[in-house]
């Protein structure tokens, strides 16, 4: 049987899907500066997360997280 171990940033980039899924956007970037504090690029990072996102497509996922969040 053989184990695939995943990488470092396989693990980190699950792991932000996660939050990205469970926190609001603002939580969400307050906790990666929490994190980030005196670290990296925060440029970079941010080109990362948001690669293939607009305007557009940001807000339309905070609309469907708020409808989410009053319908629970």
């Amino acid at each position: 049987m053989t184990v695939r171990v995943m990488s470092e940033e396989e693990v980190k980039h699950e792991a932000v899907e996660i939050l990205l899924k469970h926190l609001t956007p603002a939580k969400f970037v307050r906790l990666l500066a929490t994190w980030q504090v005196g670290k990296g690029d925060y440029l970079k990072i941010r080109e990362q997360l948001f690669a293939e996102e607009t305007v557009e497509t940001l807000s339309e996922k905070v609309e469907a997280y708020q409808r989410n969040k009053e319908d629970k």
